[in-house]
């Protein structure tokens, strides 16, 4: 394959260098290391290097088109879909490369909950819903299912509202609550990461906040990962900020720094609102 390694309009020399790396990780559950992508001949991402702290909130913030659901969905493979799709560098999960030939990619999955941009529930009961991932791994026995079921909605901060309605289709609830159902569903098999392709953008200002709520109260359980386009969302909810443009990661940090003092004027004209 030919590939076009020509510097891309618009980006200024030193950022095709190196990204701004403020905070130095502290025990990392991920470590991504010169990952670069493409999708047949176009590159999405460019020499992506980052480590994604444990039990931290990372948000991937920049414009659109700039790689932040790109780089999310190589982190359990979810690119793996896409015909004519080439991946170099690597990424580890405590350790394990998850682009290893041995690797298990739904064993892989299986650590990693996913949340997409629009709730997915899946057309069956509630309580169907979450228990989804065990009944996928041959769980039968009735107490674990509905402890399990439980214990979801209650992390999820929705098993007041649906704990007389476990035997109801999941697509009766609310857009907020279906997302909140979502979350139930990913971490219901305990996953070590928790992946989230901008959960609230489908939602009114209400659910968002409960979401956003939720996001506090799960970090320290799990090691979430959140792309954003709302600045705002990603100043409240986040421990570290990573800027990516142009399929680079420019400057990662934790998000006060980033949203307050960012080392790269890119980074600063972007979270002033300069453009994007």
């Amino acid at each position: 394959m030919n590939v076009d390694t020509t510097p891309v309009a618009g980006l200024d020399a030193d950022f095709e260098k190196t990204a701004y790396h403020i905070k130095t990780s502290d025990g990392p559950i991920l470590d991504i290391k010169d990952l670069c992508l493409w999708y047949s001949e176009t590159q999405a991402l460019f020499n992506i290097d980052m480590s994604i702290e444990r039990g931290m909130v990372t948000a991937l913030i920049g414009p659109s088109g700039c790689g932040k659901s790109t780089l999310l969905r190589s982190v359990n493979r979810m690119n793996d879909l896409v015909d004519g799709l080439k991946i170099t560098g690597r990424i580890k999960l405590h350790g394990d490369d998850i682009y290893d030939r041995s690797a298990d990619v739904i064993a892989l999955r299986k650590r990693m909950g996913m949340v997409f941009q629009k709730p997915n529930p899946f057309p069956m009961s509630i309580f169907e819903n979450v228990i989804y991932p065990l009944k996928v791994d041959g769980v039968r026995d009735k107490a674990i299912l509905e402890e399990t079921c439980e214990r979801a909605l209650k992390s999820a901060a929705l098993w007041n509202e649906a704990k007389d309605r476990l035997n109801e289709n999941a697509l009766g609830l609310s857009g907020g609550q279906q997302q909140r159902l979502c979350i139930a569903r990913a971490i219901a098999a305990d996953p070590e990461v928790l992946l989230m392709d901008e959960p609230c953008s489908a939602l009114d200002p209400i659910a968002t906040a409960k979401i956003e709520d939720l996001i506090n109260e799960l970090a320290g359980r799990y090691s979430i990962v959140i792309v954003t386009h709302n600045m705002q969302q990603a100043a409240r909810v986040s421990d570290n900020t990573a800027f990516m443009y142009l399929g680079r990661l420019i400057e990662y940090g934790d998000t006060e720094t980033i949203f307050q003092t960012p080392v790269s004027p890119k980074t600063q004209d972007y979270v002033t609102g300069r453009f994007g």
